[in-house]
């Protein structure tokens, strides 16, 4: 949020290659924080831009090493909401259904500009759900992940999730990783759609969860209208074929051992804090 330090911090390193994935992603977050979130996912996108055209000269082309920087942004899939066609593409009209979707459909679209306007090497990943035993607690994956280690540990009864119907395209972080430096590695900067191009469920991502813990999912999970989005995006998956041709990009793992990773991780986590709170209990730390 400030442009000042955004450029200093550009100027100082004199990178070759920038990742803007600073945001704010829990999309319902933006619903109670609109304008927070419009603010760091839309304008900071446009406040990285300008420190990197400042740096660079007016022409946004070229840095002080004599070489170009490169720019890349985390679009996101979310851009697509109420989808026009299904899977989406490059080409896919976008109808944002979140503040969050708006604001990241302004910095895709301010990155294409600069890139045309002043020459800058910027491109945009739109990213489709990416997960890996990293995520945030809030988030749905890890909530169900976390969820069915205490619950096979004995440590929660419960698990409230909102739309079990919901439809998204989830792949794992380290393989969108790769493929986001992929598209800083070509002649020429070109936007991306990435996924697996593969279509799961919410109820998917339960059963897998807990089956791998060798439990009933149906035992344990409340649905809660309380959690569903006021404007809820049904159906997202990607149209991969160009970032597999072009880039020969690939992802290595599928949904279901997503989800068995995300669970074993959450199965030592919960573990391990269980351990230290006993040993705190006992006095022996």
């Amino acid at each position: 949020m400030d442009q000042a330090s955004l450029v200093s911090a550009v100027d100082t390193v004199q990178p070759d290659e920038v990742y803007n994935l600073g945001a704010i992603s829990f999309v319902p977050m933006s619903w109670q924080q609109a304008e927070l979130v419009t603010e760091i996912n839309g304008m900071g996108v446009l406040r990285m831009l300008e420190a990197i055209r400042m740096v660079s000269g007016l022409n946004g082309s070229r840095h002080a090493g004599g070489g170009q920087i490169r720019f890349y942004q985390a679009s996101s899939s979310e851009m697509f909401g109420k989808a026009a066609e299904t899977p989406q593409s490059e080409t896919t009209r976008f109808h944002p259904r979140s503040p969050y979707g708006v604001a990241k459909t302004y910095g895709h679209f301010i990155t294409k500009n600069y890139r045309e306007s002043f020459g800058m090497y910027a491109v945009s990943g739109m990213l489709f759900n990416h997960e890996s035993p990293r995520r945030g607690a809030e988030f749905v994956t890890r909530k169900i992940s976390l969820a069915a280690a205490r619950i096979k540990l004995g440590h929660q009864k419960k698990l409230d999730l909102g739309n079990l119907d919901a439809v998204r395209d989830w792949g794992f972080a380290g393989d969108y990783v790769r493929a986001m430096h992929l598209m800083l590695q070509q002649e020429e900067p070109t936007d991306y759609v990435v996924g697996t191009g593969q279509m799961h469920t919410v109820r998917d991502a339960v059963r897998y969860a807990f089956e791998h813990v060798d439990l009933d999912w149906k035992d344990y999970v409340c649905v809660d209208p309380a959690l569903v989005r006021p404007a809820e995006v049904e159906v997202l998956c990607a149209d991969t074929q160009r970032v597999r041709t072009e880039l020969g990009w690939e992802p290595t793992v599928d949904f279901p051992q997503l989800m068995h990773m995300m669970v074993e991780s959450d199965l030592q986590q919960v573990s391990r804090e269980h351990e230290y709170g006993d040993l705190l209990l006992a006095g022996s730390w």
